[in-house]
């Protein structure tokens, strides 16, 4: 560091990558504590250990070939130029920026960012297919979506040298798509596959609903969610920008924080949208289920999935109304899909993320129609054909397909579903004996010793 303002600047950036890392580890507290509220009792352990297994399988493997395939792979490779080489060798692990390094105190805290939306791209899987999954096959699927597939979807749609954004004029400032969509088309893709829980449909195919085992723990869970999801938007900014940074693209007399894009912006502003899409969201979803709890809950986070492409542009009302929208078409989706194709998404996950996120990718090509999608000169502005080809590529290219031929491939070998009798007893049948049988022994000790 040359001089005190840029060591000042470079401490800064660590420190608020490091805090935004915090924050967003409230998303997988969450998700585990919605997941157990809405599971059975005789699947919570179960349910727990899936999803808890998936931060040391996802951080492992995103170091080793996550984190170098988004530095590798901007272009395509081979739509606006070929592998990126030397930028992936820097973030190679064998790299000394992926090391304790005093030359380079940002590409931990940044790699750690990422590497959190790599779990939540997983978690929100996790939920979709709970209470039938077996552990292996939902660890290969959360290794695939957390460091391939939603890496890939970063490198083109949300980089600053993304194809999609230059080719596209693809925008996606706090990842409706990059995230969500790619997150829910997923999820379907395995929920396809791996067919309803037993009881879910009758026999004529009308769909049963399984209430949330414990409505107070999914709200929680939901909240720390929304949490963490507030923290995700801070991680989603550059925090510092000097005025003639970036090649000169950002100009002016005050330092910025910046987009994904490295687009100017602030924190007010998206902290208006944050709150504002939160509110439509709870608003449209409590009208739309007539005030049932588990949907309005998932409602504020739809709502803010929905609006989240264009958070850095729009103004709150838009982002209010945008959020509302997409509740309301989503709420409607998840039941259409669900009686027409019997398709048992246990929490909602691919209406919530997959469709919202789907959604507010369309809408904001029409409401941004023109506005710049990154600051560089001979990029491709907003538009609806590009976000339209981008929730394409996203929800289905990237998502959805990927997962059903895993997920066909997983059960051919019978490695994708539990046994029928198992799910039956329960995915705790054999701790919640075990945990029976030390009850009992324990009992009978003391029985023994009071008879003495």
């Amino acid at each position: 560091m040359d001089s005190n303002i840029n060591a000042l600047t470079t401490v800064f950036t660590e420190f608020y990558y490091w805090v935004t890392v915090v924050f967003m580890f409230l998303i997988h507290v969450g998700f585990c504590m919605y997941e157990v509220g809405a599971s059975r009792r005789r699947n919570h352990a179960h349910t727990l250990m899936k999803n808890t297994m998936l931060i040391p399988l996802i951080t492992i493997t995103f170091f080793f070939f996550g984190w170098w395939i988004y530095w590798a792979f901007p272009n395509g490779p081979f739509i606006t130029g070929g592998v990126e080489w030397d930028a992936a060798a820097a973030n190679a692990p064998w790299s000394e920026n992926m090391s304790a390094h005093l030359g380079d105190r940002i590409t931990g805290v940044f790699w750690a960012a990422f590497l959190l939306f790599s779990w939540t791209a997983a978690s929100i899987v996790s939920g979709s297919v709970i209470e039938r999954i077996r552990s292996g096959a939902f660890w290969i699927l959360a290794v695939l979506i957390g460091s391939v597939m939603w890496i890939i979807d970063a490198a083109w749609g949300w980089s600053a040298n993304g194809w999609m954004v230059k080719l596209l004029g693809y925008h996606d400032a706090y990842a409706s798509g990059v995230i969500h969509a790619i997150a829910g088309g997923f999820a379907l893709g395995v929920l396809v596959v791996l067919g309803p829980r037993i009881g879910k449909f009758s026999a004529d195919g009308t769909p049963r609903d399984i209430p949330p085992h414990n409505t107070w723990f999914a709200t929680v869970g939901l909240f720390l969610i929304y949490t963490g999801f507030w923290g995700f938007y801070a991680a989603c900014n550059v925090p510092l920008i000097s005025p003639e940074g970036i090649g000169g693209e950002v100009t002016g007399t005050t330092w910025t924080a910046t987009n994904i894009y490295l687009a100017p912006t602030t924190l007010g502003a998206i902290t208006f949208n944050f709150l504002m899409s939160l509110s439509g969201g709870l608003m449209a979803a409590y009208c739309v289920s007539k005030g049932d709890a588990f949907w309005t809950y998932s409602g504020g986070l739809a709502g803010v999935i929905t609006a989240s492409a264009g958070n850095d542009l729009y103004h709150p009302i838009q982002a209010m109304i945008v959020a509302a929208i997409g509740v309301v078409i989503a709420y409607k989706m998840h039941y259409w899909v669900e009686r027409k194709y019997k398709i048992d998404d246990a929490v909602g996950a691919v209406a919530v993320h997959g469709y919202a996120g789907f959604i507010g990718l369309i809408i904001a090509g029409f409401l941004l129609w023109g506005a710049p999608s990154s600051p560089y000169e001979g990029y491709a502005t907003i538009n609806p054909l590009g976000q339209f080809l981008g929730a394409i590529i996203m929800f289905f290219v990237l998502g959805f397909l990927p997962a059903f031929i895993v997920s066909k491939i997983l059960a051919s070998f019978g490695m994708l579903r539990v046994p029928r009798e198992i799910e039956i007893m329960g995915l705790d049948f054999s701790s919640e004996a075990a945990y029976q049988q030390a009850v009992d022994e324990i009992k009978r000790a003391d029985h023994d010793e009071a008879a003495k």
